[in-house]
């Protein structure tokens, strides 16, 4: 097994493998870890109650993990918003409140389920250009009408070279939370956190017309590393052969 240079064996060398081994929490779980240690404090007489509200502690930290991730660095790539499982690829018209023309595009879908990490990540670097929610029902995720029908969040990224794609994160049947950091005219760097979606949800991604997709229905995506499409070379500007 490789091992650090810097660290000798020891309780240095096996924090340092801790913290590169559990991925850290995002702040937006912090009430949810903290009202359930709490209640396990207030509780500890009784052995049901302290070993429910740790437990539930515990489930809050998996759930809200926010593990590190690498994007790929060669131009004209789109990558995975959201862990998950890639449930649909067709195409479909933007969501309308973007006010952009009604021309379909590719559509990736990738539902999360309550065991995936739930923060999502830009498919791409640029500039947001519009951030437009619209309420709705929370139906099922997986089930395709969700796209049109679920509450949803659309963010639009715009690239340097004028190329435009769309994350949507779409609210489920026990999610009733979409969080989104990102604002108009924030510039985003492929794979950086910009939001998350509490318990259960799913992740549309829009690509440009001619783009490449490189995911097939049923594989399984990790957010900010797993490569959706290619951008058509024309419509990446500076996007090259590897």
């Amino acid at each position: 097994m490789a091992r650090r240079p810097d660290l000798k064996s020891g309780p240095a060398r096996l924090l340092a493998l801790a913290r590169t081994t559990i991925p850290p929490m995002h702040p937006a779980g912090l009430p949810f870890v903290g009202a359930s240690l709490t209640l396990a404090a207030l509780g500890r007489r009784n052995p049901w109650l302290r070993g429910a509200a740790l437990a539930s502690a515990a489930a809050n930290a998996a759930f809200f993990r926010h593990p590190p991730r690498v994007p790929p660095t060669r131009p004209g790539l789109v990558v995975a918003p959201a862990d998950g499982l890639i449930c649909l690829i067709e195409e479909a018209q933007p969501p309308a409140e973007l006010g952009l023309p009604p021309t379909p595009l590719p559509r990736i879908s990738i539902f999360l389920s309550v065991f995936d990490a739930h923060v999502q990540r830009a498919p791409i670097s640029g500039e947001v250009v519009a951030v437009e929610h619209r309420p709705g029902l929370f139906g099922s995720a997986e089930l395709e009408a969700a796209s049109e029908d679920n509450e949803r969040n659309s963010v639009l990224i715009r690239t340097t070279d004028g190329v435009e794609v769309i994350a949507v994160q779409i609210a489920g049947l026990v999610a009733r939370r979409i969080v989104c950091e990102a604002k108009i005219g924030d510039e985003l760097a492929i794979g950086e956190t910009y939001g998350l979606i509490r318990y259960g949800s799913r992740l549309d991604t829009y690509l440009p017309a001619g783009s490449r997709i490189l995911v097939t229905v049923g594989q399984r995506a990790l957010a900010g590393e797993t490569v959706l499409a290619e951008l058509e070379p024309d419509a990446a500007g500076r996007a090259a052969p590897a």
